[in-house]
């Protein structure tokens, strides 16, 4: 077996328990031709999601697997969700490099974006890795250091050093809120800084966000609309949201219903 960087091997790993809930740490070992003592500290990584425990002899699913933080956050809105990430695969060309944050919208986009050849993916995520690992014709790059539980995710020094060194065609993130004046916001200190320092990189800055989003007041600005290239979302924002993209080129897409055949392009003139 080829061997994996080491953010290949936790996506990886993380994979494996979807055939079974436990297993030995040798058996690992010997799987990714590594030594035990990398699959301890593989494992000491992934505890910190909350779903993969250390145990005697092994790792271990844990019970909160199915109902950790983040797979509450991936359920909420999801048609809404699913609907924003089919029309953000349409942004998506083979042939691209993609650096997508932790947001479970951005989730739903990995997911859309399985068929598509010839992609390189470049993540924070876990759970995003895992999605992507295995995919013909995609590139998988993931962001080490350490993971926070509730995100599954890398926030810190070594995962935005690791994603500084890219600049991607398109920077796609998700928001946990969009304001007319102050722009694009998020709730998590960590999260939010960890965005910050992909701006001064990134080609394009694709941000996904669902109607929600308009009605919620963020208190760490993360990115201006002049920031921004592109805003994907599920229903038409309230007019000062409109007004502001135009004024700053920001292209608005409403994803269509799951009747329509098409997304609109808003704009104003």
């Amino acid at each position: 077996m080829k061997q994996l960087t080491q953010g290949a091997r936790l996506a990886a790993i993380v994979q494996l328990f979807e055939e079974k809930t436990f297993w030995p740490v040798s058996e690992l070992a010997d799987r990714f031709e590594v030594s035990e003592e990398t699959i301890r500290r593989d494992a000491k990584q992934l505890e910190q999601t909350g779903v993969i425990q250390k145990v005697h002899g092994g790792l271990s699913a844990t019970s909160n697997k199915i109902e950790a933080p983040y797979r509450l956050r991936l359920r909420e809105n999801a048609e809404a969700k699913q609907r924003i990430a089919q029309t953000a695969a349409a942004l998506v060309s083979e042939g691209m490099t993609l650096l997508l944050d932790a947001g479970t919208t951005c989730h739903w986009l990995a997911r859309s974006l399985s068929h598509v050849r010839n992609l390189t993916i470049v993540t924070n995520s876990v759970e995003i890795a895992h999605e992507v690992l295995g995919n013909p014709g995609q590139r998988l790059l993931l962001a080490g250091g350490p993971i926070n539980a509730d995100y599954h995710a890398a926030f810190g020094a070594e995962a935005k050093t690791f994603c500084r060194r890219f600049a991607p065609d398109l920077t796609i993130l998700s928001m946990g809120a969009v304001d007319a004046d102050r722009g694009f916001l998020d709730f998590d200190a960590d999260e939010a800084a960890f965005k910050q320092t992909l701006l001064e990189q990134a080609r394009n800055i694709v941000v996904l966000a669902d109607q929600s989003k308009f009605a919620r007041s963020g208190f760490i600005q993360v990115a201006t609309f002049a920031d921004v290239s592109e805003l994907v979302t599920d229903q038409t924002p309230p007019i000062d949201i409109l007004r502001v993209a135009a004024e700053w080129n920001t292209r608005v897409h409403v994803a269509a219903e799951p009747s329509e055949q098409s997304k609109i392009n808003i704009r104003l003139a």
